[in-house]
């Protein structure tokens, strides 16, 4: 079988590498940093035959500087992405704080499993995949977050390229507010996003203030590829409501010939929501795939109540073509 996982070191820290030998595609996560994955590359096959190896993630390419890291690059936003308005919400009828992480902006932001140890739960070879399933068991002693939970993450190599699906249940003996999102910063080669285009399947733009919270939606009416020449985005949208095939942003390079193709579960309780974001460098793009609003825990939107026992789970597809 072309698949095996292997073991190199990352500095101090232990890195998983998940490869087909066939095709010189791979994935290395790092367990002890927040299960992330640091490095993706995948194939694309042209019309004839000639393969071509893609390296799809920007992330820090040391130890010291992925601990100096304060982009979240790959990282896991559990049991909330994105922005909690000075860490204050309220959930059935009980109000929290969470300590502020975005002093800038006076927000709680991203949860709280990002750069924490999660521990292997499970590797899987079979001929049509790899796959590594890392956990993080959190007791209900985080501050403003008493809600027990086990999170699980699952990453897998097949030839139809990445699948990222997180499963979540609620360990506690209340119903806890959660929502998750992904936070990978793309590139494709390396190659200035000013080159390529963007196609989102959003049917709403989320209007944001200056604290970038959200205040209303807009429809959104630029469809199909929009480039990205001198374009800054730090953007929410909602998703276009597709129940049944789930919808896919699109990542394109004219000058290589070949697309990034971000795919996101929809419907109840999957990923409902997207962040693109384009950072100062120019040289990566996040698409970040969310199942819920921004400062979802005090506007509920998005949000998913789990009452005790309960799972909730979804599933991102990244492949290029």
């Amino acid at each position: 079988m072309p698949f095996e996982i292997v073991h190199q070191p990352f500095g101090s820290f232990t890195e998983y590498v998940i490869q087909n030998t066939e095709t010189g595609e791979f994935f290395t996560v790092l367990p002890a940093h927040g299960a992330v994955i640091r490095q993706l590359v995948l194939r694309q096959t042209s019309r004839n035959d000639v393969l071509k190896r893609i390296s799809l993630l920007h992330s820090p390419n040391s130890q010291q500087a992925l601990l100096a890291d304060e982009a979240y690059a790959s990282a896991l936003l559990f049991p909330f992405p994105s922005r909690i308005r000075h860490g204050i919400y309220a959930f059935e009828g009980e109000m929290f704080t969470l300590p502020l992480n975005e002093a800038k902006q006076d927000n709680a932001i991203h949860g709280f499993v990002a750069g924490q140890p999660f521990e292997l739960f499970g590797q899987e070879i079979t001929e049509l995949e790899a796959a590594l399933t890392l956990r993080y068991v959190h007791d209900g002693s985080y501050p403003g977050y008493p809600f027990p939970f086990d999170f699980r993450i699952r990453y897998a190599l097949s030839a139809a390229g990445l699948s990222v699906r997180y499963d979540v249940q609620n360990t506690g003996n209340r119903n806890a507010p959660v929502c998750f999102g992904w936070h990978p910063y793309f590139t494709l080669n390396g190659e200035p996003v000013d080159q390529l285009t963007i196609s989102l399947p959003a049917a709403k733009r989320v209007q944001l203030d200056d604290h970038l919270l959200p205040v209303g939606e807009e429809p959104f009416t630029e469809q199909g590829d929009l480039s990205l020449h001198q374009r800054e985005l730090d953007a929410a949208f909602v998703v276009e409501n597709n129940t049944s095939q789930g919808v896919t942003t699109v990542l394109r390079s004219a000058a290589q010939g070949l697309q990034l193709n971000v795919w996101q579960e929809t419907g109840p309780g999957k990923f409902g929501y997207l962040v693109v974001y384009t950072p100062i460098g120019r040289d990566n793009i996040a698409i970040e795939p969310l199942t819920s609003n921004v400062n979802a825990l005090n506007n509920g939107e998005g949000l998913i109540r789990l009452a005790p026992n309960e799972t909730a789970n979804g599933t991102i597809k990244v492949w290029v073509s």
